[in-house]
């Protein structure tokens, strides 16, 4: 699937539009234009590659991180966020995301305001994220 095309499925059966530059979408809407799928996170503005994630479900992916191994991650999704929290989370505490569209690029924003940080979705693919024992389902 093309970011294009997920752009326009995204904008479906996304929340209320508003006047803004960005969209927010429902955490619901984005998990599901990306599961079974495996998604190239991207820093914006920079563009350097952050990592790759392969969503198994709407509960369960697995991350792998440029220069660093594999971990899974639980999904929820409180308060309109994406959170996960990943197996070598030693604090206990999941990382949130508020996902959006900006000039039809899908991105995600670090749902703190001590951080701003961005990264934008480049590519979404079938491909895997050859882990070793990735759990089905």
């Amino acid at each position: 699937m093309t970011i294009g095309k997920l752009a326009v499925a995204a904008a479906l059966i996304l929340a209320p539009l508003t006047a803004q530059a960005q969209t927010r979408i429902t955490p619901e809407a984005f998990l599901s234009a990306v599961q079974g799928k495996t998604v190239m996170f991207h820093d914006y503005p920079t563009g350097e590659l952050v990592g790759i994630e392969e969503f198994l479900s709407p509960t369960l992916s697995v991350w792998r991180m440029v220069g660093r191994g594999c971990v899974y991650g639980q999904i929820t999704t409180p308060n309109e966020q994406i959170c996960f929290l990943y197996d070598d989370d030693a604090d206990g505490i999941p990382v949130c995301w508020w996902p959006f569209l900006h000039e039809d690029r899908l991105m995600v924003r670090l749902a703190t305001f001590a951080n701003a940080e961005i990264q934008e979705v480049r590519s979404i693919t079938e491909d895997g994220v050859n882990c070793p024992s990735t759990p089905i389902g």
